[in-house]
């Protein structure tokens, strides 16, 4: 029988696509064998996942705190239908850490607001109190180790507050990122809401950096990368969350629902009361 070799895709606005460019890489298993050939994505496939995640953000960040929830859970679900198939790809340990996580933050969803918000007493006829908003589009580049904890830890506390994001997987595996779109696409995630790239770091940094579009950045990097990352947002007026290259993905810590306020912004409102 003749085996028929899958043709990876990325994930964008909730289709499938190529590089524009038509590039790709290839991608060998330990021994060398080859596996298969991973899209090159460009600085305009960048463009375009911010142009889709601009499209599903508003309606995202609109839905429900126990819809957003909802859907997490189902996103776990999904994952863990194929969990075999994925830790094929990755690891059993890493594949039933990821479901661990998205369950996770599943619970936070409409728990964290009591957290990040606040009542705020003031010194006039006055009830002021503080909310939570999403900063609206978020750039992340995952590490190359860990390529699926990894992805959906820095992808899990952007999306739970109701952002849209754009995420460059890792580059030497990236075929967990593949079936993880795989798995978004059947799951109730609006398309658009979670966009996934394959490609080359050092050509797409600069894109993450500057684009005005993207409102922060969560990357790990050091060196020349960090700096590029905070020079360039810093032209485009953006956050930059910077983690560790020695980050336990797996640690506990990285469960904390203050990563949530990493992308989201104060609204502080004052309503009056009595006479």
């Amino acid at each position: 029988m003749l085996k028929i070799t899958k043709t990876p895709k990325c994930y964008v606005g909730g289709a499938f696509i190529r590089s524009e460019s038509g590039r790709v890489y290839e991608m060998r298993s330990s021994s060398g064998e080859f596996i298969a050939n991973i899209p090159l994505c460009s600085r305009k496939d960048l463009r375009n996942a911010v142009e889709a995640a601009a499209k599903a953000g508003p309606g995202w960040a609109k839905r429900s705190p126990y819809n957003r929830a909802q859907i997490l859970y189902r996103m776990a679900e999904m994952l863990e239908s194929r969990a075999d198939e994925m830790a094929a790809a990755t690891s059993e340990e890493e594949t039933r850490a990821t479901i661990d996580r998205i369950v996770h933050y599943a619970g936070w969803a409409d728990k964290y607001e009591q957290v990040l918000g606040s009542v705020n007493p003031v010194a006039s006829s006055h009830f002021n109190f503080t909310v939570t908003e999403p900063v609206g589009i978020v750039g992340l580049l995952a590490p190359e180790e860990a390529p699926l904890l990894a992805l959906m830890s820095l992808v899990l506390p952007a999306i739970v507050s109701g952002n849209a994001v754009v995420a460059l997987a890792s580059k030497s595996a990236p075929y967990p990122s593949i079936l993880l779109g795989e798995m978004l696409a059947v799951s109730d995630l609006p398309g658009g809401v979670v966009n996934l790239l394959t490609g080359d770091r050092a050509e797409l940094i600069p894109t993450f950096a500057t684009h005005e579009h993207l409102r922060a950045v969560a990357a790990t990097a050091t060196g020349k990368d960090a700096t590029e990352l905070q020079q360039g947002a810093a032209e485009s007026v953006k956050r930059v969350i910077l983690h560790r290259p020695d980050t336990d993905w797996f640690s506990g810590d990285l469960d904390s629902p203050y990563a949530i306020r990493d992308f989201t912004e104060a609204k502080t409102v004052w309503h009056p009361i009595g006479a």
